[in-house]
């Protein structure tokens, strides 16, 4: 599988925010990657550079390569609702996503290897497909042999957030996606109706 597996503080600093969390290295240089580095101020982006950067963007931060978004974004222009907004409740509704909001893995890229790595099930079933698309109702949980790896317990330790469309049990190490969540429940800083021009071209 070809996905992304370079230095992310690089691509972090091409879009001039930390799409994949806390980052040290990207506080202190904040600026884009290069040789030149702050130096290199290009005129105005065209209408078609700033699309397509959002659309890196959405893809970046979610792991996600050309074909599947795309896929993901035919499949939300299809169903009923804004067309942008759906294309990020499906990525929302990933397994590998929901795995890192619930907290189990710090980052994305970490939870996708949780599940890649048969650590994960879902409705007590293992699933090993990242891209696995949850329903509400889902019930996520670590597999009984990993519950207590190492991993999965310093990023449980460590993390704070709550997100309203996700329930999750310390005790059982389960969580429930309750709903797919709403566009302002979304807290990825993505201008999706670029996308969607983009694609619509």
């Amino acid at each position: 599988m070809a996905r992304y597996t370079g230095p992310t503080t690089k691509i972090a600093r091409k879009f001039g925010e930390a799409i994949f969390g806390d980052d040290k290295s990207f506080e202190k240089r904040n600026y884009p990657p290069g040789q030149h580095g702050n130096n290199r101020r290009r005129g105005k982006k065209s209408e078609y550079a700033v699309q397509l950067m959002e659309k890196q963007k959405a893809k970046y931060t979610y792991g996600i390569l050309e074909r599947q978004f795309r896929n993901l974004f035919e499949k939300a222009n299809r169903s009923k609702g804004v067309t942008g907004e759906v294309l990020l409740q499906l990525c929302e509704s990933r397994l590998d996503n929901v795995v890192f909001r619930m907290g189990v893995a710090p980052t994305r890229r970490g939870a996708r290897q949780l599940v890649s790595h048969r650590h994960i099930t879902v409705n007590g079933e293992v699933v090993n497909i990242p891209s696995y698309s949850l329903k509400a109702g889902d019930v996520v949980g670590v597999r009984e042999k990993s519950k207590s790896l190492e991993v999965i317990e310093n990023s449980l330790a460590n993390t704070s957030n709550v997100y309203e469309w996700i329930t999750w049990n310390s005790e059982t190490k389960e969580g429930t996606f309750v709903t797919v969540p709403e566009r302002l429940q979304i807290p990825e800083n993505i201008k999706e109706q670029l996308i969607v021009e983009l694609y619509s071209k």
